[in-house]
């Protein structure tokens, strides 16, 4: 898994190594289980009479094999509603909102902070480090909140050391999420990861997480250049 930059992030890898460990420990009783039973009961030399234990119609390993698996079915839903919710959480106090406008095939980025906007729009790209690419810059140690938009297909956004993508629907007007960034400045790719027509593969961006005072710099720069 890439190395997460959100607390969110962190998040999504706490609950996949948590459904690996648990997965790995229920694969682990069951081949056992099996390993066991070939092993210990391997066909005998029983006559036609005579035939080994019968379990059929069990009622105490019925209930427990009933009930085991739906503990477990439970437990899993509980951690993952928990943690899909705390993802999916918007406070409305992000310092730092972004809108995130997806078109056949590349990005326009509007970053508003302390009554600032700034406007990227970038050009199809074969590599995210493409100058044609465009460049979202964030601060780190910052919520920033997101609101995607698409005027035309469905496409998806999506930074992978985010740990997290979402759909940008037509027509979908409420379509919002939150990270908060940590203390791990450096540049990142994104993408789209939902197939949107022919230029699809070339949808690139890249995202640089700066220090604050970089950060502030650049918006007051980008701002008085658009003026």
């Amino acid at each position: 898994m890439p190395v997460s930059i959100t607390r969110q992030g962190d998040i999504v890898q706490s609950l996949w190594n948590g459904s690996w460990i648990a997965a790995l420990g229920t694969g682990a009783v069951v081949i056992g289980l099996i390993v066991w039973a070939c092993v210990f009961h391997r066909k005998k030399r029983f006559s036609d009479q005579e035939l080994p234990p019968q379990v059929r119609y069990n009622l105490p390993i019925e209930i427990l094999y009933t009930m085991v698996p739906v503990i477990m079915v439970g437990v899993f839903f509980y951690f993952t509603a928990r943690d899909q919710n705390e993802i999916g959480k918007i406070s409305g106090a992000a310092p730092v909102k972004v809108r995130v406008d997806a078109f056949q095939w590349s990005w326009r980025f509007t970053t508003q902070y302390n009554n600032q906007t700034v406007n990227v729009v970038g050009t199809p790209a074969s590599d995210y480090k493409q100058p044609q690419a465009p460049e979202l810059v964030l601060p780190v140690d910052s919520k920033v909140e997101f609101d995607l938009h698409s005027p035309d297909v469905i496409h998806s956004f999506w930074v992978p050391a985010f740990l997290f993508k979402r759909d940008v629907i037509p027509g979908v007007t409420n379509n919002k999420f939150e990270v908060d960034t940590l203390s791990k400045t450096g540049v990142h790719a994104g993408r789209c990861a939902e197939l949107c027509g022919y230029d699809h593969s070339r949808m690139l961006f890249r995202v640089k997480l700066v220090e604050k005072a970089e950060f502030e710099k650049y918006i007051a720069d980008q701002a008085r250049s658009a003026q």
